[in-house]
């Protein structure tokens, strides 16, 4: 039978591991989802860093090509200078403003800061403080003008890009500082990098986040369905981990009640009825059998001599040892009665009728040979009397089934052939086989028998004619004779045709020796 364990491993995966599964997937919409938004942010941010840059960088050179550069060009007295505000009729220079315009947009645009700086800075003014990012910056765009270069750095949820590009000297600018007498440098070119213009944006992720409340509310939605299922998946677990107990436990229940019900049936009816061959059901068919009816000669005697208690044991041992060698040669031990066994050969289960037949008288001569073991064997544990066995064989055709009520029934046989049986073993003698002529006719070939008078059976017309069993066939004919002899202070058995030659030498040294110890014995 299949445990419910084993079913669950081959049929699913464990409900654990769907738990953790989904847990998974769930888990990595988000994470998926916060990398793109990351992404995104960057290319925001990146592109406003840009497009500001663009703008101002344009402002100042439409600034310095038609403002400032007209206004030199021009000999009036305006004057282009980077303290406008403090001489009337003066205009900024494009430095100048390029810096107010960075910190007019920084005071609308509180997420953005612009810086206008330079490592050679007029005489006078406060110098520049260049961190290492603005640094390492001006040093690359000296090198080659035209990079654009640009960082992003993240702190928890906040993004920060600094985008930095060169401040190219154009034709009004060199001359300006050329000739300027605070300037620090006399000697600029058109195209030289004077400095950096660094435009900074900070933007928290939340505010991209919420632009995804549609995608955020998907995700909360599929979270709640999400824990749900794997609560839905827990408590069929917990079910079917409980259903499985459940099972186990009447498994274990039925196992040992169909253990307890097979002692009360033969193994083959036990066999056949849980293998689905047979219905338990009142119901018969008409076989042709070989029955066995053996008792024990003698034993209401036996048990007047005996405590119930040693007679109980005796007895069990004795049941139990002929159910076993009945069952190795295919027979159905039908029922005790007292100390009578009845057992039938050709159903459940046959091997056609001469072959029952010849496991029937073959389960015989080994039962006698055990009932002198265990004679042997019980003298030597203090009991005197002796268990002496009559069997009695026939074949022919019975009713074979369910015998009994809807309530109650019993797998049996009945018939004159089963009456039969009985009544040979009762003519008898201890320790002989009687067949009769039916049986005998099946097993002549391989068992040598001799007739008995004609007996008369009620429900039989004829005259039953029965064979005692005299021994085995030999090759030539010789027939290998069996003794059997019981009597105070004697048990014997023997079958030389079980004997190999090591054991027929011992034998007879044992058979001289007894020859001897009785010609010792003092006469009466």
């Amino acid at each position: 039978m299949t445990s419910p364990q084993e079913t669950t491993a081959r049929g699913s995966l464990p409900g654990w591991a769907i738990a953790i599964g989904v847990l998974l997937l769930l888990a990595g919409l988000p994470l998926a989802a916060w990398l793109d938004l990351r992404n995104l942010a960057e290319g925001s941010l990146r592109l406003q860093a840009s497009d500001l840059n663009s703008v101002i960088t344009s402002v100042r050179s439409y600034y310095a090509k038609n403002v400032v550069g007209r206004v030199l060009a021009h000999s009036g007295e305006t004057r282009v200078i980077h303290n406008y505000a403090d001489v009337l009729g003066a205009i900024p220079i494009p430095a100048t403003l390029s810096i107010e315009l960075g910190k007019v947009i920084g005071e609308q645009q509180g997420n953005i800061t612009y810086r206008f700086v330079s490592d050679y800075p007029f005489k006078g003014r406060a110098p520049h403080e260049l961190d290492g990012f603005e640094q390492d910056s001006l040093k690359q765009l000296r090198s080659d003008p035209s990079l654009v270069i640009n960082q992003v750095s993240w702190s928890n949820f906040n993004g920060r890009v600094r985008l930095v590009a060169p401040v190219l000297m154009s034709a009004p600018c060199v001359a300006c500082h050329n000739s300027h007498p605070e300037s620090p440098k006399h000697d600029w070119k058109v195209g030289d990098v004077r400095g950096i213009q660094e435009v900074i944006v900070d933007q928290p992720i939340a505010k991209n986040l919420f632009s995804f409340k549609y995608l955020m509310s998907y995700f909360g939605i599929m979270a709640l369905f999400g824990l749900g299922v794997v609560g839905w998946q827990r408590r069929q677990s917990g079910l079917i981990a409980g259903m499985n107990r459940e099972l186990e436990t009447n498994n274990a229940f039925l196992a040992a009640v169909s253990m307890k019900i097979s002692r009360y049936l033969s193994p083959q009816l036990y066999k056949s009825i849980f293998a689905g061959e047979k219905d338990v059901a009142i119901q018969t068919e008409r076989k042709k059998l070989t029955i066995f009816f053996s008792d024990i000669k003698d034993f209401t005697a036996t048990t007047e001599q005996l405590q119930p208690e040693e007679i109980t044991h005796l007895l069990n041992e004795y049941f139990t040892e002929m159910s076993t060698i009945a069952l190795r040669h295919g027979g159905t031990v039908d029922k005790f009665i007292g100390d009578a066994i009845l057992i039938f050969f050709g159903d459940p289960e046959t091997k056609g009728v001469t072959e029952d037949a010849l496991a029937c008288l073959r389960m015989a001569l080994e039962m006698q040979a055990r009932t002198a073991e265990l004679n042997a064997k019980w003298r030597g544990e203090g009991v005197e009397q002796r268990f002496q066995v009559r069997i009695g064989i026939n074949t022919g055709f019975c009713n074979v089934g369910n015998f009994g009520s809807a309530d109650r029934m019993d797998y049996t046989i009945i018939g004159a052939e089963a009456n039969l049986a009985a009544r040979l073993q009762s003519i008898a003698g201890p320790g002989q086989i009687v067949l009769s002529y039916e049986t005998y006719a099946l097993v002549s070939e391989i068992f040598a028998a001799h007739s008995l008078p004609p007996i008369q059976m009620k429900g039989i017309s004829r005259p039953v004619v029965p064979y005692v069993i005299d021994g085995v066939r030999a090759s030539g004919g010789v027939v290998s004779n069996l003794i059997s002899e019981h009597a105070p202070g004697l048990d014997l058995y023997l079958d030389p045709s079980l004997m190999d030659d090591a054991t027929a030498e011992r034998t007879r040294a044992l058979l001289e020796q007894a020859i001897a110890t009785l010609d010792a014995r003092p006469r009466s």
